[in-house]
């Protein structure tokens, strides 16, 4: 195979390499703040880059310090704290303002949000569990039924319906989705619309039998359609 052929003449030719070396050389000089600024602008993003990513460790681990009190004040159910702070310390809301973008503030938002759907400020809730956001199996799915409660208790089915299908069609699994599932037949039934509600009820007695719910989903159903029956 010839020089011209394999492409790699420079390596093995002394005079062809220098060639390739004085013409790199004349490129260089003739492009200098182009490739002079390719190069920083390189270590700007690199830098950056990193520095970002350190950045948002210790903010996560602000945000998790932070996050410790209003969530212990939560569980002992004391939620007007938990919300706002006792002063000395931080609440669910300033966490989850103050650092929105991190882990630990994204879980303050998720908790916020079932404090304010437990006190009854529904919109709230419903805005607060809408920033939340988790690949999680569980997490998620409960997000979705919770706004889908929210939903109920306004009286808004139509969304409730919405946001309970999202929670059942989230990594759907034999623990959680039945419960989801029942939720929605329910919102179904709420809506007026009796042949969503006995579809679905049947999804959960085909798909999840050996659930609990699956017992309450035969008996609703055959009220369903005994009430069908009657009209």
């Amino acid at each position: 195979m010839s020089k011209k052929n394999t492409g790699l003449e420079f390596l093995e030719d002394p005079d062809a390499l220098a060639g390739q070396l004085e013409r790199a050389e004349d490129f260089f000089q003739e492009n200098r703040n182009i490739v002079v600024g390719i190069v920083v602008g390189l270590f700007v993003v690199v830098g950056g880059f990193f520095g970002y990513r350190y950045y948002m460790s210790t903010q996560d681990e602000d945000a998790q310090n932070q996050l410790f009190q209003p969530v212990y004040q939560f569980e002992a159910d004391s939620l007007k704290q938990a919300l706002n702070g006792t002063g000395a310390t931080p609440g669910l809301l300033s966490v989850a303002d103050n650092y929105g973008s991190t882990n630990a503030g994204n879980l303050a938002e998720f908790y916020a949000g079932v404090a304010l759907l437990k006190e009854g400020k529904y919109d709230d809730a419903i805005e607060r569990l809408k920033g939340f956001s988790s690949s999680d199996l569980l997490v998620q799915a409960r997000a979705y039924a919770l706004i889908g409660d929210a939903y109920m208790e306004k009286k808004s089915f139509d969304d409730a319906i919405s946001y309970y299908q999202k929670a059942a069609d989230y990594k759907p699994n034999k623990f959680f989705t039945p419960g989801y599932l029942t939720k929605l037949a329910v919102a179904y039934e709420q809506a007026k619309q009796n042949d969503k509600a006995i579809e679905t009820y049947n999804t959960i007695i085909d798909k999840y039998a050996e659930s609990a719910d699956a017992v309450n989903a035969k008996k609703y159903k055959s009220l369903l359609e005994a009430q069908a029956g009657e009209s």
